[in-house]
Formats: structure tokens, C-alpha cells, sequence
């Protein structure tokens, strides 16, 4: 008897370790499948940014590059202003960053304490503004009369601060950082400064870390409060100078720098255009991306789970 029911136990347990192998390949095939969905079009994106435009158009492109050519980005890189827009996005992105970091940490941490009288007051007027705003034309009237229209503070001050950026590092400060490890600097005669400067800030590098890159990719991607606040070339980001370009390459008209290219020509390197801008405005954000995921994911956790 005592036979049998090991017999049956151990038949249990190889069982069970079948089904969590089949369970983890079913996983593996699926997780494969999304790998491929979301791999392809980077894959084809970046290969037809190399590719004959002509031999993309008419299918003939899967994967790899097919005949060859830098045409297009040397269109593209021939143009001037990209230059001038990098840089200019370069330090938006830098700057408005730890403009938004600093003014983030310093909203976030108050409304964190439980101390704070009027706290749920706070975070509903900071709530109601995720979902009302003034609008378009008040917002503008407001940036008009600060006097920073086409100024590089039209890209930088609006939106210092994004709320839902806020509650997430507000609920991790709540949440992740022990009360009574702030009770007890404060009974050392710690104050607020130095409590979010040596004790706040230390604990917190992985939100620090998602709200960079949060903030950081945010501005890199802006064109919109640019197009709507600058007027003078000299201040575009990349992407109003890359939404030019290829206006301007629909329209046959690039050819400022002496191009060899006929209509029909431009009209196709008018595609490879359109591919080699993507990979142009997304190499940055690749290859910051992979420095911060891991905490990408946590943050992402923090304001989705918790309030």
C-alpha cells in the first residue's frame, strides 16, 4: 500500500513538471510570436532606410536591404537645420528634464507625507487637472503673456510638471521609503531639506530613473508646443526640423545643396526619406532605453497598482 502511494505521488509530481514545461514552451512560442510582431516593423523600417526605393515600393524588400544606398540619409544629413534641430533638441531634452525632475521631487514629496495638513485637498486639484485644462487658446494667451513665444522657455516651463508623473513618484515615496525612518530623522532634528537630499533621493534612484526617461522621451518626441510657439527656425527641435524635411521631399524642393536627383528620383527617395527619419529620431531613445528598463517596468507598476 505504502508502494502504491509513492507510485502515485511520484507519477503526480513528473506530471505536474510536464505541465510547467509545456506551460513555459506555450509561453516561450507566445512571447517569440509578440517578439517577431514588434521586431518586424524595426527590422523593415530600418532596412528600407538602406534599401532602393524602387525595389521597397514594389515589394521586392522582406527583410534584409536590397540594393544598397545612402541617398538618403545623405539627403537628409545634407540638410543644414537637422544639425541645428539636434542640438536644439539635445538641450530641451537635457534641460527640460532636470527642470522637471527637480520641480516633480519637489511637488511629489511634500504630498507624500502624511503630515502634511490638506493633503487629499492637494491631490485632488492636482487629480482634476489630468482631466479638465483650460484648453488650447487660454494655454497660449497665458504662454503670450509671460512673454515666451518663441522663446526656448515655451518648451520648457508648460510643462514643467506632468501629473501623472507626479503621483507616481509621490505614491512611491508613500509607499516604498518607511514612514518611521522619517519619523525617526525628524526626531534627530533632520529637516525637510536635508531628509529629501539625504535619506528622500537616495532611496528613490529607480523612479528617478523612470521619470528621466518619462520626461526625457517626452521632450525628444515634441514637435506640438514648438509648431505652436516658435517662430524662428533657429529654434526648432528635431522633430519640426525632420517634419520639414520631409514636406519639403514631397514637394521635390530638396535640393538646396546641389542634387543630381530628377523628379521621378526624388519622388522615390522621397520613401527612403520617410524610413531613414524614423531611424534618425529613434536612435537616441534606443539607446538610452536599455540603461533604465529595468526600472522602467517597477515605475510603470507604481502608478498603475498603487494610489
Amino acid at each position: 500500500m505504502v508502494t502504491e502511494r509513492g507510485s502515485a505521488a511520484a507519477v503526480r509530481a513528473r506530471s505536474a513538471i510536464d505541465d510547467g514545461r509545456w506551460f513555459d514552451a506555450g509561453v516561450n512560442a507566445v512571447a517569440a510570436v509578440i517578439l517577431l510582431i514588434v521586431l518586424y516593423p524595426l527590422l523593415f523600417v530600418l532596412s528600407a532606410s538602406f534599401s532602393d526605393p524602387r525595389q521597397v515600393m514594389n515589394g521586392e524588400m522582406w527583410l534584409w536591404p536590397v540594393g544598397f544606398t545612402l541617398d538618403a540619409y545623405r539627403e537628409v544629413f545634407n540638410y543644414g537645420a537637422v544639425w541645428v534641430g539636434y542640438k536644439n533638441t539635445l538641450f530641451y531634452s537635457f534641460a527640460g528634464t532636470v527642470v522637471n525632475i527637480f520641480l516633480t521631487t519637489l511637488a511629489a514629496y511634500p504630498l507624500s507625507r502624511r503630515d502634511l495638513p490638506g493633503r487629499n485637498v492637494f491631490m485632488f486639484v492636482v487629480t482634476f487637472t489630468m482631466f479638465f485644462n483650460g484648453g488650447l487658446i487660454p494655454t497660449y494667451l497665458l504662454v503670450r503673456d509671460l512673454g515666451m513665444v518663441n522663446t526656448i522657455w515655451a518648451l520648457l516651463v508648460p510643462n514643467a510638471i506632468a501629473t501623472y508623473n507626479l503621483i507616481v513618484m509621490r505614491t512611491y515615496f508613500q509607499s516604498n521609503i518607511p514612514w518611521e525612518v522619517q519619523e525617526a530623522a525628524h526626531i534627530d532634528g533632520c529637516s525637510n531639506v536635508r531628509m529629501l537630499t539625504h535619506i528622500i533621493l537616495p532611496l528613490s534612484k529607480p523612479i528617478i530613473a523612470v521619470m528621466v526617461l518619462f520626461y526625457a522621451v517626452g521632450h525628444w518626441n515634441a514637435f506640438f508646443n514648438a509648431l505652436i510657439y516658435l517662430r524662428n527656425d533657429a529654434l526648432y527641435p528635431l522633430q519640426l526640423v525632420l517634419r520639414e524635411i520631409l514636406i519639403i521631399s514631397q514637394s521635390s524642393y530638396l535640393d538646396e545643396g546641389g542634387s543630381s536627383f530628377g523628379m521621378t528620383e526624388k519622388l522615390l527617395l522621397a520613401e527612403s526619406i520617410k524610413y531613414a527619419l524614423i531611424i534618425i529620431a529613434s536612435i537616441p531613445v534606443l539607446i538610452m532605453y536599455p540603461f533604465v528598463q529595468k526600472h522602467f517596468v517597477k515605475g510603470v507598476m507604481i502608478g498603475s497598482i498603487k494610489g
